[in-house]
């Protein structure tokens, strides 16, 4: 598929943009009149604010100043191609206009074939569809894609025929066979569907959301509303979020998710774009859900999804307008509105994200999903009081906790530590240890915290070589697995193991202030105060700084600082 081929090429096209600097009438390339008023700054001047934009999670403004430099640049080949694929993301309404100028891209093809979609074409989408080759992941989203347009024909026969090879395939049955289930299910066929949905049950390799949410629905509608519900339950130990959902998918499980052809060209998409995600190719997966929400325009998982991945690359604004819109009767409707109250405080609305969790708390008495998320924002505001008083309430709610509560009890943890509560933070490590006996970052943290108070130093080398096995390039983890090697006396064990932890977080300045440590004391010091300086020169807490010069100032031994 093409895309966009980055920075090198951005130059050249810039470049090529230079000459192009005066507007007329004659260069307005049919666009629309209302992109061409106002002072002129040049297609070169468009073309930067539109790429600046892009880079800034500012979608429409990036496909406005795009179209603009396109309109002063008719027929650029490349200017045409960014600017279809900034209206793409941006679902502007000129990309269905610039996708019919490029014949070659493969996304322009889809786009189009969305269209049809949206017009009930399904024979023109049909052969859009058919002309896509079937190489790299095309090997299935294109014969899923080409058996809900013939579904959409009213042919279901031959649209399960189109998926029959890729359910014998072992790599694509389960995706595959959910999607025949949809067919078969819609069709009226129930028995071909309860068996299809059968396999893409058995071949789950994890909970899935999407996937739980439309088996759940067949169990439902087949008269087992129990099964349908412990479905549902799976999902919360990997995603405790969705329990201040779970009532509302509970009541919704006999509704069918999909309803028509166009929501089933809108899951192909989605599916593909999760795969993409966990790829990380993040940029591709924004296009590929924007043409999920083309076909089915209130699809709020996928907004969910396309906001998560905004969020992730900290282009938080986008990943909050995406979110608009989704009614509230939408059974995910909690677990948005958690979303846009986090979104909110990281863009500096903190009293909108509190008033939205108020009134969260206040609509889901039993849920301790709006206390938690309160209390991880006033933790990262070092609010610590005022967030272990949130944490308190969420535990209250929660009463019997389960795996999936580890995180609450965790987070309470740390800011107990923060408060000077040892006792109380160590119980709320353990007790999340209970919890869940393997998680990393409980393990990590309580082995640190035990090496720092030098206690119980083998049962926390332990505990942080069994988080080290399990996150091996996190690099807090080897500082951990460092430092308590240091504070066993395995000094020489020590400096491969931190030199690995600052190659993983080089800016991190306790890391390299452990390194520097480890350097005097096997005798370079030379190397030792480098790492000092550096660590410095990271922005270190305040009490770490006075640390740090005492360090730098010691010309004989190991500084006391170093043994804190």
């Amino acid at each position: 598929m093409q895309f966009l081929r980055g920075t090198h090429r951005a130059i050249l096209l810039a470049l090529s943009l230079l000459p192009g600097c005066a507007e007329s009438d004659a260069a307005t390339g049919g666009a629309s009149p209302a992109l061409t008023r106002g002072p002129s700054v040049g297609s070169f001047g468009y073309y930067l604010t539109g790429r600046f934009a892009l880079s800034n999670g500012d979608e429409e403004t990036g496909a406005r100043d795009l179209l603009r430099a396109l309109a002063l640049n008719p027929g650029q080949p490349e200017l045409t191609e960014e600017a279809f694929l900034a209206c793409v993301v941006a679902g502007h309404p000129d990309a269905v206009r610039l996708a019919r100028l490029l014949p070659d891209n493969q996304i322009a093809q889809l786009v189009l074939a969305s269209d049809d979609v949206k017009s009930g074409n399904w024979r023109a989408a049909e052969r859009r569809f058919l002309a896509l080759p079937r190489q790299g992941m095309m090997q299935w989203l294109q014969p899923l894609l080409l058996a809900w347009a013939r579904q959409g024909d009213g042919r279901t026969a031959e649209a399960l025929a189109t998926i029959k090879p890729l359910i014998e395939s072992p790599r694509f049955r389960a995706t595959a066979a959910l999607h025949a289930a949809m067919i078969a299910d819609m069709a009226g066929l129930t028995g071909d569907a309860g068996r299809f949905y059968q396999i893409a049950r058995d071949g789950m390799q994890e909970p899935n959301a999407r996937t739980a949410r439309i088996l759940s629905s067949w169990a439902a509608r087949s008269g087992h509303p129990e099964e349908a519900q412990r479905i549902l339950n799976g999902l919360v130990i990997a995603a405790p979020d969705i329990a201040i959902a779970l009532p509302g998918l509970i009541a919704a499980a006999d509704r069918r998710p999909v309803v028509s052809a166009a929501d089933g060209v809108a899951e192909v998409y989605f599916t593909f774009a999760s795969a993409l995600r966990m790829r990380e190719a993040a940029d591709f997966a924004k296009i590929i859900l924007r043409l999920s929400l083309d076909s089915r325009s209130d699809f709020a998982s996928a907004r969910l999804a396309a906001s998560e991945i905004h969020a992730f690359q900290r282009r938080f604004p986008a990943a909050l307008h995406v979110l608009d819109n989704i009614p509230a009767s939408d059974p995910i409707s909690p677990i948005i509105r958690l979303r846009r109250a986090a979104l909110a405080d990281r863009l500096g609305r903190g009293d909108e994200a509190v008033r939205e969790l108020e009134a969260l708390r206040q609509e889901f008495p039993r849920s301790p999903q709006p206390e938690i998320l309160l209390g991880d924002l006033l933790r990262v505001k070092q609010r610590f009081p005022e967030a272990i008083a949130a944490y308190d309430r969420a535990i209250e709610r929660i009463g019997r906790p389960g795996a999936a509560d580890w995180g609450v009890f965790y987070n309470r943890g740390v800011a107990l530590e923060q408060t000077r509560d040892w006792p109380r933070a160590e119980a709320d490590f353990s007790h999340a240890l209970e919890l869940a006996p393997e998680q990393p970052l409980v393990l990590n943290y309580l082995g640190y915290a035990w090496t720092e108070r030098g206690k119980n130093l083998d049962q926390a080398r332990e505990m942080i070589v069994r988080a080290a096995a399990t996150r091996p390039d996190d690099g807090a983890i080897a500082d951990s697995l460092g430092w308590v090697l240091f504070r066993q006396g395995k000094v020489a064990e020590a400096v491969p193991v931190l030199e690995r932890a600052v190659e993983l977080e080089p800016e991190d300045p306790t890391i390299n202030s452990h390194l520097g440590d480890v350097y005097w004391a096997v005798g370079r010091a030379l190397e030792a105060r480098f790492q000092w300086r550096r660590a410095l020169n990271l922005n270190p807490p305040a009490e770490e700084i006075a640390r740090l010069e005492a360090k730098l100032q010691s010309n004989t031994g190991l500084p006391p600082s170093a043994e804190r």
